[in-house]
């Protein structure tokens, strides 16, 4: 690592130091050694922060170190499976406290990263950003033959930054799996890489470009939705060029109703779109909030801002399909088995308690009319219960939950009367015809045919090594049976204390034998002058006491 490099990340350890203790996390500071990096860290915590909540003391923990952590912290909000509601609930709250950079510097990046001057460029380029975000800042432009674009220009230095605190993060993640026992069973390096890929393509501003476009293919298969169009001429890494449209946002009810546009229209279209992109193209907006959904004048609804985005493969949608269809109709092995499906289910968790949390929240589901069910709900009661029992759901799944909470949201503010399930119903008969439709399952075989040949083929080969393998007594089976511990911890205290009750049975008989041999002898009875008697009655109590002790000792009696 170059000197330069080093220092800075020396100053970034001790800011993020500082911020820790600042905000009442002085302890994980401690746990996680930084007091023998910096022997000299003194730095008071804010005024009354243990009267904070966990969760808020967190959010402005990340909102003082700055872009980084507040990116974190935002990925982190898809991530209720991780994190408890409490804390998920202030990460959404997470601000981009951040200035805007100046019109010289946006300038230059511009003219950098074109190769052009920027009047040559645009024809009017304003002074001033119109939205100002941790990652980057946007302009109302105008090119050279007078259309109106967007132009997204990446902060200075950002990147670097990023990078830094992404260096930082990996090893304070590796540091925290050393040594706190929480942050192995979450596998933190785990989700540290998961938000590493993450920025790296929000750092990309071709990354969204792209994105856009596969969403402009979308918008031809459905009525009423468009999306920007790119330029892809004045658009590179850095910065992002796309058609400027003027609307009114979905958060903006009153002007809504002066224009004369139907709310509950408005609503149906913007269900019907987002649950169109995740059950049908698998491709779907991450990040459907009000202000990145406009109403055009003509009652079109316009998707912006794809630096988010989430994907469902085929499996996945099925996946998915199965929960909901498992906990309408009230199948605990079904909603289980989507479970185990969606996410890992680490060997230790405990499955009866799974089984008495599935059977819950599937009574709660049972027989309720449509019209009273929230599937943001039940998708949040899903991550609950993976939050609760350790089970790592994948990131897509995350962000289709973050997507549904959000449209149902966005929907019901519209129309509070509004059904979600109503619109979400046609597209889940469709999935689950498709499902089962002769030509799919064709489709899927010949698919599959290429990797089960090859199977076949390899199949002879690998009986061959296993026989060998078992000619040489070099053949170790393993077996994995779920708990099958706790089944041979009972059995071995159950053949204990038949022990037990063995052994008290044979002192009882020597000890009636004993007493029927002294009875029966003269009293000056010896053997080799020895008190037998005596000596076998002594040799009992000692074997009887020892067998006692060992069966206590050993715990399993």
């Amino acid at each position: 690592m170059k000197v330069g490099k080093r220092i800075r990340h020396l100053q970034r350890y001790r800011e993020i130091a500082v911020a820790f203790v600042r905000n009442g996390f002085g302890y994980v500071v401690n746990e996680l050694g930084f007091p023998e990096t910096f022997p000299f860290l003194r730095q008071g915590e804010r005024r009354d922060i243990h009267k904070k909540s966990i969760g808020e003391r967190i959010r402005l923990l990340l909102e003082d170190l700055g872009p980084t952590f507040v990116k974190l912290g935002q990925i982190a909000s898809t991530r209720p499976d991780l994190l408890p509601a409490d804390v998920i609930s202030e990460l959404v709250r997470l601000q981009d406290k951040v200035p805007a950079f100046t019109y010289e510097e946006a300038v230059g990046i511009i003219e950098e990263e074109l190769g052009s001057p920027v009047s040559e460029v645009f024809a009017h380029f304003p002074r001033i950003p119109i939205a100002a975000a941790s990652i980057g800042q946007v302009y109302r432009a105008a090119l050279q033959d007078g259309t109106d674009v967007a132009v997204k220009v990446q902060r200075p230095h950002i990147q670097q930054m990023i990078e830094t605190d992404l260096d930082i993060l990996a090893e304070l993640a590796r540091l925290a799996e050393s040594r706190l026992e929480w942050a192995r069973n979450y596998r933190v390096r785990d989700v540290v890489e998961e938000i590493t890929k993450a920025l790296h393509a929000e750092l990309d501003y071709t990354t969204e470009a792209r994105q856009a476009e596969k969403f402009i293919a979308q918008c031809q298969q459905l009525e009423g939705v468009c999306v920007p169009h790119v330029y892809w001429d004045y658009t590179t890494r850095r910065v992002l060029t796309m058609e400027f449209l003027m609307g009114i946002k979905l958060s903006d009810r009153e002007q809504l109703d002066k224009e004369g546009h139907s709310r509950t229209g408005i609503a149906r279209k913007f269900a019907q779109i987002i649950f169109h992109q995740i059950l049908i193209e698998g491709l779907f907006h991450g990040d459907p909030h009000p202000g990145n959904v406009l109403v055009l004048p003509d009652g079109t609804l316009a998707l912006l801002d794809f630096g988010l985005v989430g994907r469902l493969s085929p499996e996945m949608k099925r996946q998915f399909a199965t929960f909901v269809i498992a906990l309408r109709n009230q199948s605990t092995n079904g909603v289980i088995r989507a479970i185990s499906n969606m996410g890992i289910v680490p060997d230790e968790a405990d499955l009866n308690a799974l089984r008495v949390d599935v059977d819950e929240m599937r009574e709660k589901y049972y027989e309720t009319p449509l019209s009273r069910v929230s599937l943001g709900e039940a998708v949040n009661d899903l991550f609950t219960l993976a939050f609760r029992h350790r089970i790592r759901i994948p990131s897509e799944m995350t962000v289709l939950g973050k997507t549904l909470l959000t449209m149902e949201g966005v929907v019901v503010a519209l129309d509070p009367s509004f059904s979600v399930f109503e619109v979400a119903e046609p597209y889940g008969r469709r999935l689950f015809r498709e499902r089962l439709d002769p030509r799919n399952l064709v489709k899927k075989a010949i698919e599959e045919a290429p990797e089960f040949l090859d199977m076949l083929t390899e199949m002879p080969s690998g009986i061959r090594n296993i026989a060998a393998a078992m000619r040489k007594g070099k053949f170790k089976l393993e077996m994995n049976v779920p708990e099958l511990g706790s089944f041979l911890k009972k059995m071995d205290m159950i053949s204990n204390k038949l022990s037990f009750s063995i052994v008290l049975l044979s002192f009882s008989i020597v000890l009636v034998g004993l007493i029927i041999g002294a009875s029966l002898a003269s009293p000056d009875t010896v053997l080799w002058n020895l008190p037998v008697h005596e000596i076998g009655f002594v040799i009992a109590i000692i074997m009887l006491s020892w067998l006692l002790y060992s069966f206590f000792r050993s715990g399993r009696f």
